[in-house]
C-alpha cells in the first residue's frame, strides 16, 4: 500500500476508534488557536483534531494520487481503476459506515471535508465520492435490514460503486411523477420503466431504484428497491456525452420485467418518497461541498499566475481593480463554506436542517460559477485553453445549479421554510 494510503487508512481508523461525538456542541477545541476564556462556542470551521488531520491526508492525497489523471480520465471520460482503487484502499467509499462492515466509521463532516477537498482536484471524482456517500450509503445505513446491510455495506466500503435512481425522462424537478412501476406477483415484484441522468451508473453494481408499487396511491405508492446490475432485465445504456465532470459517467437505466424479490424492498413499502426527500436534503450538502471545492480549487490554481505575471512593469495582482475582484471572490468562497459547514454541522446534531441545505446547496452553486468565470478573466487569454486547468472547472460547475434540485426548487424550499417560520 502507498505510504498515503496508509496514512489515510490509520487516520480513519482512529478516528472510528475514538467514537467521534458529532454533535456541533461536544466538538474538541481547535487545534490552531485558542479561544477566549468564557466564550463558549467555536467558530464553523473549527474542526477537531482528527477532521483536521483527514483533512489534510486526503488533500494530499488527491494533489498526489488523483491529480496526475485528471486529463486523461477528462479523455477517456471515465474514472481510472487506479483512482477507484485508491479511493477503495484508503476508506473514502465507505466513511460513514461501521468499521463492522469493513467501512471507516467517521462522522458526517468528514464525508463532507473529503468532497470538498478531493474537488479543489476534480470535481467529477468528488461528485462520484458524494453521491456513492452521501446518498446510497446513507440509505443503507439508515434504512437498511440488518440482512441488508449486512450483504451491501461490506460491497460499497470495500469494492462496489452505487447509484441513487430517482429522475426519469418525465419526471425531474417534479421527482415523485415518476413512471417507473413496480407490479407484485408471489413473494417478487416487476419492475418495469427507465431511469435517466443516474450519477455513477457506469461503474455501480448496485442501484437503489425508486419505482410505483401503487400507482392509485400516487406518490405514496413509491418504494425503493435494491437491484443488482446483473439482474436479467436490467441493463444501463452508454454514458451521456457532457459539458462537464465527464469522468463522472451519467447513464440511462432501462427496467424491462426486472424480477426482484420482496426483500429487496429498502425501508417500508410505499416510503420510498419520505426516502428520498430526506436523504436529498442531506445530499445537497454534499453538492455544495463539490461546488465550494472546486470554487476553491481554482482560485488556488489562478492567485499564483496573477502574482507572476506582469503588465506595466509589476504583478498583475498588485493592480487595485484586480485586488478588490480577488478579495470579492475570496470572501464569497468563504461565506459558502461557512454555509456548507453550519449544514454539515445541523445533520450531525441532528437538527431540522432542510433551509441550510438549500441556502447552502443554492449559494455554493451560485458562487462557483462567478469563480471560474472570474479566474478566467484573471488568467487572460492563456485560461481560454485547455492547456490550464480553469477551463475544466469552468465546464464543470455548471452541473451544481442543476443537479440534486435546480437553483428554482432552491429558491422554493427556502421561500417555504422561511414562510412556515413567519406563520408559526
Amino acid at each position: 500500500m502507498h505510504p498515503i494510503s496508509k496514512q489515510v487508512f490509520r487516520g480513519l481508523k482512529k478516528i472510528a476508534s475514538r467514537n467521534l461525538a458529532v454533535s456541533a456542541t461536544n466538538r474538541q477545541q481547535p487545534q490552531q488557536q485558542e479561544l477566549p476564556e468564557g466564550s463558549g462556542r467555536l467558530p464553523l470551521t473549527s474542526l477537531t483534531e482528527d477532521e483536521a488531520a483527514m483533512k489534510e491526508t486526503v488533500a494530499k492525497l488527491a494533489k498526489e494520487q488523483i491529480a496526475p489523471f485528471v486529463r486523461q480520465m477528462e479523455d477517456e471520460k471515465k474514472v481510472t481503476d487506479s483512482v477507484l482503487k485508491t479511493l477503495f484502499d484508503n476508506g473514502l467509499m465507505g466513511i460513514e459506515i461501521d468499521t463492522d462492515y469493513g467501512g471507516s466509521g467517521c462522522n458526517f463532516l468528514t464525508a463532507i471535508l473529503t468532497v470538498e477537498e478531493i474537488s479543489k482536484v476534480d470535481p467529477a471524482v468528488g461528485a462520484l465520492v458524494d453521491i456513492h456517500n452521501t446518498l446510497v450509503n446513507t440509505v443503507i445505513n439508515r434504512y437498511g435490514s440488518k440482512e441488508q446491510q449486512e450483504k451491501y455495506l461490506p460491497r460499497l466500503a470495500q469494492d462496489t460503486v452505487a447509484s441513487f435512481a430517482l429522475t426519469e425522462p418525465s419526471s425531474g424537478s417534479d421527482a415523485f411523477a415518476l413512471k417507473t412501476t413496480a407490479k407484485k406477483e408471489g413473494e417478487h415484484f416487476i419492475l418495469n420503466g427507465s431511469k435517466m441522468w443516474i450519477s455513477n451508473s457506469d461503474l455501480s453494481g448496485i442501484f437503489l431504484i425508486m419505482a410505483n408499487a401503487n400507482p392509485s396511491a400516487g406518490y405514496r405508492g413509491i418504494t425503493c428497491f435494491i437491484v443488482d446490475r446483473d439482474t436479467p432485465g436490467f441493463s444501463v445504456a452508454k454514458p451521456e456525452n457532457k459539458l462537464g465532470i465527464v469522468a463522472s459517467g451519467t447513464c440511462m437505466l432501462n427496467l424491462d420485467n426486472v424480477k426482484v424479490h420482496e426483500s429487496a424492498i429498502l425501508g417500508e413499502f410505499g416510503k420510498g418518497y419520505k426516502i428520498a426527500a430526506s436523504i436529498l436534503n442531506e445530499g445537497r450538502v454534499g453538492i455544495a461541498a463539490q461546488m465550494i471545492g472546486l470554487a476553491q480549487g481554482c482560485f488556488d490554481a489562478t492567485i499564483p499566475y496573477t502574482l507572476e505575471r506582469r503588465q506595466f512593469g509589476k504583478p498583475v495582482f498588485t493592480f487595485q481593480g484586480m485586488q478588490h475582484q480577488i478579495a470579492d471572490v475570496a470572501t464569497q468562497i468563504e461565506c459558502a463554506r461557512l454555509l456548507t459547514y453550519n449544514a454539515a454541522r445541523m445533520v450531525e446534531a441532528k437538527m431540522p436542517f432542510m433551509k441550510e441545505a438549500a441556502m447552502a446547496k443554492y449559494y455554493a452553486a451560485d458562487i462557483a460559477q462567478t469563480v471560474t468565470v472570474k479566474c478566467i478573466d484573471w488568467m487572460g487569454g492563456v485560461g481560454f485553453t485547455k492547456d490550464f486547468i480553469q477551463e475544466k472547472f469552468y465546464r464543470d460547475v455548471k452541473i451544481g445549479s442543476i443537479y440534486e434540485g435546480t437553483v428554482n426548487m432552491q429558491l422554493s424550499t427556502i421561500a417555504k421554510c422561511i414562510e412556515k417560520e413567519y406563520k408559526h
